[in-house]
C-alpha cells in the first residue's frame, strides 16, 4: 500500500515538473540602445525583464541580447543607465526571438537614477529625501588626474576638494559641508564595491615628507571605476553609523558586461611644469651689516635664482589595458596598469603598478556570486619640504637661504652652505644628495552573494578585506649642510589590515495597489588592526645608509586595533510612485567608546515628493516646468576619528630608575566614560526640471549640529596629569547647494551640455570647554580653537592702526605690533575656511569632436605665507622686498620688523582655476579588429586667477590636516599638466 502510494506521488510529482517545463518557452530578447537626443548607441545601458533575472548590459555598439526561458505572459522590458531616464515598454511573449529599440532620454536631475546608500540592491534616487550626488566613469579619465579623489574636484556640489602638495602623488582633502570635528579627521568614510577602505595618510607614522604625505585612495586607478557616489547628509550616511558623519563616498568599480571580450587599451604621456616662479632679491648688492639699521654701506654681489635649483619639468607616461566580456552565467571585467609620473621637484616621481578583477557568476537562477581583487604596488622617489617638524628639505632650505651665496658644489663635490644664520639645507643638495623614498603593496578583495529567495525576499552578503604594507626610508650623508651634518637614517613600517562582513536581508511587498512597501534588516562587523615600527640615527659611518648602524637616536613600535559592529532596520513606503516616506534606525558600537558608551543609536527619517507627477501640475506647467520633487530629511551619524584605540585609558610609559626597567604614568589622563562625537542634522531643498528637462536644479539647505565634540581639557597640576580628553565641545555648519545642469543645444551633430556648481558653508565652534580657545598642534601656534568663531582661524600678532584704520609707525618709519581694547596681542587675523567655493563645466561635442573646459573657484579664504615671512626678511635675504630695501625703495630692517607682525603675511587666497581644458577626436579606422581610436590633449591646472603672492594658494604644508588650513610653509605647488592620450577600442 506505501509503495503504492510512494508512486502515486512520484508519478503525480513528474507530472507537475514536466507541465511547468514544458510550459516554459525559450527565446532570445535583443535590440539596439540609442539617445534620443541624437541618436549615438549608448554601451553600458541595463536592460532587463523586470521581476525576472533576465536581462544584459549593451556592449560598445549599443546592443543588447540574452536569452530567457518564459512562461507566456506580458512583461515589462527596461532600460536604464546613469545619466538617463530609465524607458520601460510592455511586451507580450510567447516564446522565439524578440527585438526591441529604445532610446533614452537624457536625464539632467538623474531622477531615475539608482544608487546604494545601505541597501545593496539600490534605490531610485526619486524615494530619497537628502541629495545625493554621482560622477560618471568618463567625467573621471582623460583630465591630467592620477588619483580618484583629484579626478572629482569641481564634479560634486557640497564637495571641497583641495590638493593639499603638486607633488606626484601629493596628498587630497576632501570635506563634505564643512569640518565636523576638531582631533580626527574630516574626511569621509570610503567604500569600494562595498568595502570599506583606509584612506590614511601617515605622515607622522613614516617620515616627515611635509604637506606631500600620500593619502592612500592613490591606490586606486580612475580607469578602473565606473562610477561614484557621494552621500553627504548624516541622513543619507545614518545607515553606515559612527562612522559617517563625514560622509561617505561610494566607489563602484567596472564589471563585466556580457558578450565577446571587448578590449580597452590606452596610453598617455604628459609633463608637470612649474606654473609660476615667486619674485626673489634681484639686487647686486648686499649689506655689509644687515643687523644694523643705520649702517646703508653695501658691497656688489651676484644673485642667484635659487628656485632653478630644485624646480624642474617632469614627464610622466600611463598605460593601461582592460578587457571585459562573458555569457549568461560569467562575465569578468580584468585590467592592469602601470603609472610613471615625475613631479616639479627635481628627482622626484611615483610609480603604480596596479592588476584588477572583478567575477560574476550566475550560480543558480536565484544566486550570484561575485568576487574582486586589486592589487596595486607603488614606489615614490621623495625630496622632504614643508619644514613644519624637520628642518631639513629643499624648499625649507630655500626660504632661509641667502642667494648671494652659489649654491653649487666646489670641485670636490662639497656643498657651500647657504643659510647663515640658522641650520638649514642647501636646496641644491636636498635634491642631489637626499635618499627619501616609500613603498606600498595593497591587496583590497571580496566575495559577494547575492540571492533572490522569493520575488520579494532577497538577501546579499560581503566580505571585504583591505590590506596594506607601508615602508619608508630616509637618508642623508654625512657632511651635509643639513641640521643633520653628521648624517641621518630612518626607516618606518606600516601593516594596515581591515575587513568588514555585512549581510542585509530585504523584503518589498505591495500594501494596497497603490502604496508599496520595502523593509531591509542588516548586521556588520567591522575590524581594524594597525602595527607600526620605526628606527632611526645619526652619526652614519661613510657609505652607511640603514639606521641599525648609526647612533641610535630613537626606535618605537605601536599596536592599535579596533572592533565595530553594528545592525540597522530600514523601512520605505512608495505612494503611487510619486510620495515616498523613508525612515532608519541602526545601533552601533566600538572598542574605542567608553564601557558605559559602548552602544550607540542613530536614526534618521526622510520625505519625498513628486509633485511633478500629479495631474494638476502637468496640466498646469506642462514641459515648460516638467519636474518638480520636494525633499527633506533628518538624521544622526556618529564620529569616532578623534578617538584612538585606547584613548579612554591612561597608559604607562616605559623608562629606567637607576637602569630598573619600570613604568610610569604619561602626561595625558584617561576618561573611560569617553564617547563618540554625535551629529544631528536637518536638509530640505528641491529638484526641478525646465524646458521638457533640458534645464535641471538641485537646491538644498542644510544645518548640522555636531555634539559632544572630543578636545584636549587642562588639568589641576595636583592631578599629576596635564590634560584629557573629553567630550566638552560643540560646532555647527549649515549652508546651501545648488547644482545646474543644462543642454541647450541637442542635435545630430552638434551637443553644448553645461554644469555649474555653488556652495556655501558656515562653520562655527560653539562650545569650548574650559577656556574657551587653544591652539591647534602643527602650526606654530597660528590656527586655533577658538568659542564663537571657525575652525582654524589665525591668532595671532596684528598691526598697530591710526584712528583712519592706517598703520601705525614709529618715528623712524617702522610699524610695530597692536594690543586689543584688553590689552591683549593676539587677535583673530585671519580664517582659512572659504566663503563659497563652485565651478563651471562646459561640454561641447561636434560629430567626432569633443571639449571640455572645467573652471573651479574657491573665494573668501585666507593663507598664512610663512615663505614670504622668511624671505622678506633682511637676516635671510632672499626675498624680492630685501632687494627693495637694497634699492633705497624700502627702509632697511622693515620686513624684519614686520616679521613678528603675523597680520602682514595673512593673504587673501581666492583663486579661480582652469582646471581641465581637454579636447578630443574619436574615429572608426578603416581597417579590421580595432572598432574605434581616441585621441585627446589635456590640460590640468593651466591658469590661476589670483592675487596670491606665493607659489599655489590651493596648497596645504600641514597636508591632511583637519583644522590646519590655509599653511603655506615650504609646500610644493601644484603644477601645470600637459598630457597627451590615445585610446583603442577593440
Amino acid at each position: 500500500m506505501i509503495g503504492k502510494t510512494l508512486r502515486s506521488f512520484l508519478i503525480l510529482g513528474f507530472m507537475v515538473y514536466s507541465a511547468m517545463v514544458f510550459s516554459q518557452n525559450s527565446g532570445t530578447f535583443s535590440g539596439t540602445v540609442t539617445d534620443s537626443g541624437n541618436g549615438i548607441p549608448l554601451s553600458g545601458v541595463s536592460v532587463f525583464l523586470e521581476n525576472t533575472s533576465f536581462g544584459a548590459v549593451t556592449d560598445f555598439d549599443g546592443n543588447y541580447s540574452f536569452r530567457v526561458d518564459l512562461a507566456s505572459g506580458d512583461y515589462t522590458l527596461a532600460a536604464s543607465s546613469l545619466g538617463y531616464t530609465t524607458q520601460k515598454i510592455n511586451v507580450s511573449y510567447s516564446g522565439g526571438d524578440v527585438t526591441n529599440n529604445l532610446a533614452l532620454a537624457e536625464d539632467l536631475l538623474s531622477l531615475d537614477e539608482v544608487v546604494v546608500t545601505g541597501n545593496p540592491a539600490g534605490v531610485n534616487k526619486r524615494t530619497l529625501g537628502n541629495a545625493i550626488s554621482s560622477v560618471k566613469a568618463e567625467d573621471l579619465v582623460n583630465n591630467g588626474a592620477i588619483a580618484v579623489d583629484q579626478a572629482i574636484s569641481g564634479k560634486i556640489s557640497g564637495a571641497l576638494v583641495q590638493q593639499n602638495s603638486g607633488d606626484p602623488a601629493g596628498g587630497i582633502s576632501i570635506r563634505l559641508r564643512g569640518p565636523s570635528t576638531v582631533l580626527g579627521n574630516s574626511d569621509p568614510l570610503y567604500i569600494v564595491d562595498g568595502i570599506i577602505i583606509s584612506n590614511s595618510s601617515n605622515s607622522n607614522d613614516l617620515v616627515d615628507l611635509g604637506g606631500n604625505s600620500q593619502n592612500r585612495l592613490v591606490d586606486l586607478n580612475p580607469n578602473d571605476i565606473e562610477r561614484i557616489e557621494v552621500i553627504k547628509g548624516a541622513a543619507a550616511a545614518a545607515i553606515y553609523g559612527s562612522r559617517a558623519s563625514n560622509g561617505v563616498v561610494q566607489i563602484f568599480t567596472k564589471k563585466g558586461k556580457t558578450g565577446a571580450p571587448k578590449f580597452t587599451l590606452n596610453t598617455n604621456v604628459r609633463i608637470n611644469e612649474l606654473r609660476k616662479e615667486i619674485d626673489y632679491n634681484t639686487a647686486p648688492l648686499a649689506w655689509v651689516d644687515p643687523f644694523d639699521r643705520e649702517n646703508l654701506e653695501t658691497v656688489p654681489v651676484e644673485r642667484y635664482n635659487l628656485q632653478d635649483e630644485f624646480f624642474e619639468s617632469g614627464f610622466g607616461v600611463e598605460t593601461f589595458l582592460s578587457v571585459t566580456g562573458g555569457n549568461e552565467k560569467t562575465s569578468y571585467y580584468i585590467s592592469g596598469s602601470f603609472l610613471d609620473n615625475e613631479g616639479i621637484i627635481k628627482n622626484t616621481d611615483f610609480q603604480r603598478i596596479g592588476f584588477k578583477t572583478n567575477i560574476t557568476q550566475k550560480a543558480f537562477d536565484w544566486l550570484d556570486i561575485n568576487a574582486g581583487l586589486n592589487f596595486t604596488r607603488s614606489v615614490s622617489s621623495d625630496i622632504p619640504n614643508g619644514g613644519i617638524n624637520a628642518a631639513y628639505g629643499a624648499i625649507t632650505g630655500f626660504v632661509f637661504s641667502d642667494n648671494s651665496i652659489n649654491p653649487a658644489p666646489d670641485a670636490s663635490g662639497v656643498y657651500p652652505v647657504t643659510s647663515l644664520l640658522v641650520p638649514r639645507t642647501n636646496p641644491a643638495e636636498a635634491v642631489n644628495r637626499f635618499d627619501f623614498g616609500q613603498k606600498v603593496n595593497r591587496i583590497i578583495t571580496s566575495i559577494g552573494l547575492n540571492a533572490k529567495i522569493t520575488d520579494k525576499l532577497s538577501a546579499s552578503y560581503l566580505l571585504g578585506l583591505d590590506f596594506y604594507n607601508q615602508s619608508a626610508n630616509a637618508f642623508i650623508p654625512i657632511n651635509n649642510t643639513s641640521p643633520n651634518g653628521n648624517g641621518f637614517a630612518r626607516r618606518a613600517d606600516i601593516n594596515n589590515f581591515q575587513y568588514n562582513s555585512d549581510l542585509n536581508i530585504t523584503y518589498k511587498t505591495p500594501i494596497t495597489d497603490n502604496i508599496n512597501s520595502t523593509t531591509t534588516l542588516g548586521g556588520s562587523w567591522q575590524y581594524e588592526e594597525f602595527d607600526r615600527i620605526a628606527i632611526d640615527a645619526d652619526g652614519l659611518a661613510p657609505v652607511v645608509q640603514v639606521a641599525s648602524d648609526g647612533s641610535i637616536l630613537s626606535q618605537g613600535e605601536t599596536r592599535s586595533q579596533i572592533s565595530f559592529w553594528g545592525s540597522f532596520l530600514q523601512q520605505s513606503f512608495s505612494f503611487k510612485d510619486k510620495l515616498y516616506v523613508n525612515g532608519a534606525v541602526r545601533l552601533d558600537g566600538a572598542s574605542t567608546f567608553g564601557e558605559d558608551e559602548r552602544n550607540q543609536v542613530y536614526a534618521k527619517a526622510s520625505l519625498s515628493y513628486v509633485v511633478s507627477e500629479e495631474d494638476f501640475w502637468e496640466n498646469t506647467f506642462g514641459d515648460a516646468f516638467s519636474t518638480f520633487k520636494l525633499r527633506g530629511s533628518w538624521g544622526q551619524a556618529g564620529n569616532l576619528t578623534a578617538l584612538t584605540a585606547f584613548q579612554r585609558f591612561t597608559t604607562l610609559d616605559p623608562s629606567s630608575i637607576n637602569g630598573t626597567p619600570s613604568l610610569r604614568p604619561g602626561t595625558q589622563q584617561g576618561d573611560l566614560n569617553i564617547a563618540p562625537e554625535r551629529q544631528e542634522e536637518i536638509e530640505f531643498g528641491f529638484d526641478a526640471g525646465f524646458l521638457n528637462n533640458r534645464l535641471g536644479v538641485e537646491f538644498t539647505y542644510y544645518k548640522q549640529d555636531v555634539t559632544d565634540l572630543l578636545l584636549p581639557r587642562e588639568l589641576a597640576p595636583s592631578t599629576g596629569f596635564g590634560s584629557r580628553i573629553e567630550n566638552v565641545g560643540d560646532l555647527e555648519n549649515k549652508g546651501i547647494e545648488i547644482l545646474l545642469r543644462g543642454a541647450p543645444i541637442k542635435t545630430n551633430d552638434f551637443s553644448w551640455d553645461v554644469t555649474a556648481t555653488f556652495s556655501q558653508n558656515d562653520n562655527v565652534v560653539t562650545r569650548v570647554a574650559g577656556g574657551g580657545q587653544f591652539a591647534l598642534a602643527g602650526s606654530f601656534a597660528t590656527n586655533f580653537v577658538i568659542e564663537g568663531e571657525p575652525l582654524g582661524v589665525f591668532f595671532r600678532q596684528f598691526y598697530a592702526r591710526d584712528a583712519d584704520g592706517s598703520i601705525s609707525l614709529d618715528e623712524n618709519g617702522y610699524p610695530f605690533r597692536g594690543t586689543t581694547d584688553d590689552g591683549a596681542g593676539s587677535k583673530v587675523i585671519g580664517d582659512p575656511n572659504p566663503d563659497w567655493f563652485g565651478s563651471l563645466i562646459n561640454e561641447f561635442a561636434y560629430k567626432d569632436f569633443k571639449l571640455r573646459v572645467q573652471l573651479d573657484a574657491v573665494q573668501g579664504f585666507d593663507v598664512f605665507n610663512w615663505n614670504r615671512r622668511l624671505l622678506d626678511n633682511v637676516i635671510f635675504g632672499g626675498g624680492s622686498n630685501v632687494g627693495q630695501e637694497l634699492l633705497g625703495n624700502r627702509p632697511k630692517g622693515f620686513g624684519g620688523a614686520q616679521a613678528g607682525i603675523f597680520e602682514e603675511f595673512v593673504e587673501d587666497g581666492s583663486f579661480v582655476k582652469l582646471r581641465e581644458l581637454a579636447i578630443s577626436y574619436g574615429f572608426t579606422p578603416p581597417f579590421e579588429g580595432i572598432d574605434r581610436i581616441d585621441v585627446s590633449l589635456v590640460g590640468r591646472n593651466l591658469i590661476s586667477w589670483d592675487d596670491y603672492s606665493g607659489w599655489d594658494p590651493e596648497i596645504n604644508t600641514a597636508g591632511q590636516s583637519n583644522g590646519v588650513r590655509g599653511f603655506d610653509f615650504a609646500g610644493v605647488p601644484i603644477p601645470r599638466t600637459y598630457q597627451l592620450g590615445i585610446n583603442f577600442s577593440f
